[in-house]
């Protein structure tokens, strides 16, 4: 797997935009959003939206979408990307490294080497360009203010994604992981027990 010079660097940000990572802080209980780490696919006047990476769910993609099974990176589960419209589902790509989306249907550029993907296209079309996909089921959603509202609270954190964040791979510790890559004393979090009633 080839690499590019923003695959190892992500640089510190405070500014939500497409391609941010939401990261629930620690005091952020509620269990749907429980240390989970967001994408954030869309960031605009209309509000945001943006998918869970570290919810892998039971279902099989060859059950849902068997034309994506082989493009489906490990685990080749559907993801649940968040408690709007589960029914629904949304995918992401990383490109491989110098492969450009531009010129190729079904592909909308989001930030860096990362790519919505449109289900109904031809996989076999986006197969060369791509590393993989991953497919999620519902997506997270904030309307016009409403997600500023909650950083000010400081339920989340916002950083900066890797390209590999996407497709991170099977029983990773996503959340600790970009927390460890993060200056001190932001590191020092992911450290923070699960369960803080065993500490």
């Amino acid at each position: 797997m080839s690499e590019e010079p923003d695959d190892h660097i992500a640089p510190a940000t405070n500014r939500v935009r497409a391609g941010t990572l939401l990261l629930a802080n620690t005091d952020l209980m509620e269990p749907t959003f429980r240390r989970s780490v967001i994408y954030v696919v869309e960031h605009n006047d209309g509000g945001t939206l943006g998918v869970v990476l570290n919810r892998p769910s039971e279902t099989a993609v060859f059950n849902v979408l068997p034309q994506w099974t082989k493009l489906a990176t490990k685990p080749k589960t559907m993801f649940v990307g968040g408690p709007v419209k589960r029914d629904a589902a949304l995918c992401l790509a990383t490109l491989r490294a110098g492969r450009q989306p531009h010129d190729v249907p079904g592909l909308r550029h989001v930030q860096g080497r990362i790519v919505m993907v449109d289900l109904d296209a031809d996989p076999d079309a986006i197969e060369p360009i791509v590393e993989g996909v991953r497919i999620y089921a519902g997506y997270s959603g904030w309307t016009i203010g409403q997600l500023e509202g909650e950083i000010e609270r400081d339920d989340w954190i916002v950083l900066s994604a890797l390209p590999s964040d996407v497709l991170v791979e099977p029983r990773v510790d996503l959340w600790g992981r970009v927390l460890r890559r993060q200056p001190m004393p932001l590191s020092l979090l992911a450290t923070h027990p699960i369960d803080v009633s065993r500490n």
